[in-house]
């Protein structure tokens, strides 16, 4: 920016110098120099939220002039995974806010949140959750019956738990995108089937692995008659965290034996296309997903392993991916907290959920959860209290943009399925990610992530053009 700054400094001081003196001979001096055209879309977010992923208004064009500030290189000529989209939970408890909201309140939001004009954000992916999450007003699965009872044909599979909320609205949001990809995810199995009896902890006991299977093939079979496809499920969220509510635990040989012997051939007997996606736990356990991976009849019906950021290093998505280069890799879970910061958020999240999964091969950015009350509810009794949504809904006619809409809305907003992440080099403290989508547009995201204001150049074939973001905040780049 400051070579074209200096430019057009250098004709306005020549224009000035050729019109001083006499004006006699004015027409003769007067020059029309050519217009420099923008050729770079900017959308940036500061820290300290004054701006909020705003097009900003300055001009900026490649160019060869010579300076010194350091360069961020996109290379087209190295490809890397194709992106699947980004996004949020829709939970359970997402959609019962949301559809509190009044008929054009909703609408506004919605076109807000998964429509493509100025003020959307476009969002493309989808996680829900089979039966209540923690993030549900209650705990419930797709076939609860009496204690004491079985249903080894689930007779009794209903969906109509979620028919209230969550599917009508899934319904309203594929009118908007309909190409929207979906996954499922179960917290639990129907109690009668755990070893526990209890929503909370306990295990799926192995002589109902077979039930379980048809019960997630039921599910996805009508969730398809009810017009939402669900484009890959994961067995279990947090396999290892049997303290929630809803919970359940499976360790990763009993995931590996359900896969192989009983999910996987259910799958393969109904002619269920869902992709099954292992693990969806945190970043510090990478023997988990391997170990299934290990074993060849399990991998067999496996697409990929999913990840949770609460402990551990996002490197961990290259190591699994490295093992098992076949196999893909996503992100599917990350919340911002109540008693978190805006700056502080944006710079964390953006450098880890975003870019740093991106570079580390996932095929998604997921958030936790998408919208919640001014009491960050509804969830269970013992579920997350502290989880702040994207969208905080007041009442019915009031909404919020909180932190994580900027998050996601950064590479949502730009970056569509089927765009493929190219190369690009961190440099010092600029923290990024670049992409080429399926128009032929060119994508880099960028995070500050240092503490002083960074000039710095983008460099694509040869060319370059100068920018700068202040400390902790974000920029989007599109040409």
């Amino acid at each position: 920016m400051r070579h074209l700054i200096l430019l057009a400094l250098f004709f306005s001081l020549v224009s000035c110098s050729k019109n001083s003196g006499d004006g006699s001979n004015e027409s003769e001096s007067t020059t029309t120099q050519p217009e420099i055209v923008n050729e770079v879309d900017f959308w940036l977010t500061k820290s300290d939220g004054s701006v909020k992923l705003t097009k900003q208004s300055g001009v900026l064009a490649f160019g060869s002039d010579y300076n010194n500030y350091t360069s961020i290189l996109v290379n087209e000529s190295l490809k890397y995974q194709t992106v699947d989209g980004f996004g949020f939970s829709l939970t359970g408890g997402s959609a019962e806010v949301i559809n509190q909201l009044n008929s054009e309140k909703k609408q506004e939001l919605l076109q807000k949140l998964f429509g493509v004009d100025n003020d959307g954000i476009s969002i493309s992916y989808l996680r829900i959750s089979i039966g209540a999450s923690d993030l549900d007003s209650s705990t419930f699965s797709y076939n609860d019956i009496a204690s004491g009872t079985t249903d080894l044909n689930l007779d009794q599979f209903s969906l109509a738990p979620d028919m209230e909320n969550l599917i009508p609205l899934l319904k309203e949001i594929l009118v908007i995108n309909p190409t929207i990809k979906i996954m499922g995810t179960p917290w639990s199995a129907p109690v009668w089937m755990k070893d526990n009896n209890s929503t909370i902890g306990g295990s799926l006991q192995a002589k109902y692995y077979d039930v379980y299977a048809q019960y997630l093939v039921k599910y996805i079979q009508q969730m398809k008659l009810e017009g939402i496809t669900i484009d890959a499920i994961t067995p279990q969220n947090e396999p290892l965290h049997a303290g929630n509510n809803p919970s359940m635990y499976m360790s990763a040989a009993q995931q590996t034996s359900f896969i192989k012997n009983s999910l996987g051939p259910a799958f393969k007997t109904a002619g269920i296309t869902t992709k099954i996606i292992i693990y969806d736990h945190n970043c510090d356990n990478t023997t988990y997903p391997i170990s299934i991976l290990n074993d060849a009849d399990a991998k067999a019906f496996i697409s990929g392993s999913a990840f949770h950021l609460y402990a551990g290093d996002i490197s961990a998505l290259s190591t699994v991916k490295n093992a098992h280069s076949d196999k893909d890799v996503y992100f599917t879970e990350q919340y911002t907290s109540s008693s978190g910061d805006f700056g502080g958020d944006l710079k964390w999240h953006l450098k880890n959920v975003v870019i740093g999964s991106m570079r580390n091969w996932s095929k998604t950015a997921l958030e936790w959860n998408l919208a919640n009350n001014t009491s960050y509810g509804p969830h269970t009794d013992g579920g997350c209290t502290t989880c702040k949504g994207a969208i905080t809904v007041s009442g019915s006619s009031s909404y919020t943009q909180n932190v994580g809409f900027y998050i996601i809305g950064h590479a949502s907003k730009f970056v569509p399925t089927g765009s493929t992440r190219i190369s690009s080099n961190i440099v010092g403290n600029l923290q990024n990610a670049a992409f080429k989508t399926p128009e032929g547009k060119y994508v880099l995201i960028v995070e500050n992530d240092g503490d002083t204001n960074e000039i710095f150049n983008i460099n694509f074939n040869g060319e370059w053009f100068v920018t700068s973001l202040q400390a902790g905040s974000v920029g989007t780049y599109i040409w």
